[in-house]
């Protein structure tokens, strides 16, 4: 069997690192496997996607796209002019898609338009939120694929309820907690660590990069004076997205207790996030790791695609009003934090368990 995985943003490194791990293991056991790695290039910088390659042990793509920036629609255009040229020159009996960015969708129409068979690895997750474009790549892709991997029972059931084939469901876990305890041991300590001279829970992360939070310059202003005022003078680092640099620079927003850094990579980041009090961040994927690590998360959106990450996890869903934050603050500071458990099948074997149904 000749698989093609398609890795194009962020998110997509910690889940494909796992899958490509399996079929390695897999081909060292006999099994006909094979995979080709196609990078869209959606993600150019490489703060935000080179360094995964290293430090998640992942090949060097077989090839890169190259698509770079731009809108919705000329990302998702130049994804799927380049993605047909390639699948066309390489076919495959699978396409692979992870996750919910625009080079998921992008792809698997490709795909389907090429008579090609798709796999869609975190199947079934929805916000219902329309004006997320995340929302819309999943209902694309959902639509198209022809098996659905699943992390939870509410995915299985989003899949049923919109129509999906129960034999085309395979609730296997989740990826992302594959590479998360798979790496756990190799976390690195970052510099600012002890530039800052942090404690173990004397901190706080932050991560912001979504429309609702950092489009609006008053809002973020607001958001951003309700934490600083809030965290009892805890240290606040803030691993600031290219997206909302843009618009943090001209608000002259300091405090002593802020320290905005350069976006960091998959280990350092985690070894912060391990070691912090709390996060307070907009991610849907750091919920997830957070939930693993049991790390109180305060996430600042009106609904996720993740719900058990709140029913069963250490995740409480706040909003984007910045009138939330005190009251969530002050649970957290008073040692009132619910302690949470590990959601069903987050238990590192996800992607085994996507190559035995792949191999058999």
């Amino acid at each position: 069997m000749k698989v093609t995985i398609i890795a194009g943003a962020r998110p997509n490194f910690m889940k494909i690192a796992p899958v490509i791990h399996a079929i390695q293991r897999a081909q060292t056991n006999g099994k006909q496997i094979s995979y080709r790695l196609v990078h869209t290039g959606q993600h150019y910088d490489k703060n935000m996607s080179g360094t995964f390659f290293e430090e998640l042990n992942i090949p060097q793509p077989d090839v890169n796209l190259g698509v770079g920036g731009g809108t919705q629609a000329e990302q998702t255009a130049g994804i799927m002019i380049a993605f047909e040229k390639d699948l066309m020159a390489h076919p495959t009996d699978l396409v692979i898609v992870v996750g919910d960015v625009t080079s998921t969708m992008a792809c698997s129409i490709v795909a389907k338009k090429l008579n090609t068979k798709v796999a869609h690895i975190e199947a079934g997750i929805r916000s219902w939120d329309l004006t997320m474009p995340e929302e819309i790549n999943r209902m694309v892709t959902d639509s198209l694929a022809d098996m659905f991997f699943t992390t939870s029972e509410v995915a299985n059931t989003n899949l049923r309820n919109l129509g999906a084939k129960q034999n085309h469901i395979y609730f296997v876990g989740n990826v992302m907690i594959d590479t998360l305890l798979a790496n756990k041991s190799r976390f690195v300590c970052p510099e600012i660590y002890g530039k800052l001279q942090l404690q173990e829970k004397k901190y706080i992360m932050l991560t912001m990069h979504r429309p609702a939070n950092v489009d609006e310059a008053s809002k973020l202003q607001k958001t951003m004076t309700e934490i600083v005022n809030n965290v009892h003078d805890f240290p606040i680092i803030f691993p600031i997205h290219p997206r909302t640099a843009k618009i943090f620079k001209d608000l002259g927003i300091e405090s002593p207790n802020l320290h905005i850094v350069e976006p960091m990579g998959y280990l350092e980041f985690n070894y912060m996030v391990q070691h912090s009090l709390a996060v307070i961040t907009d991610s849907g994927g750091i919920t997830e790791e957070t939930t693993v690590m049991g790390v109180p998360c305060i996430t600042l959106r009106d609904n996720t695609e993740r719900p058990e990450t709140c029913t069963v996890g250490t995740n409480e869903l706040i909003g984007t009003n910045p009138a939330a934050i005190k009251p969530t603050l002050d649970l957290l500071f008073s040692g009132q934090w619910k302690k949470g458990g590990i959601p069903e099948l987050w238990d590192g074997h996800a992607a085994e368990r996507i190559v035995d149904i792949l191999t058999k």
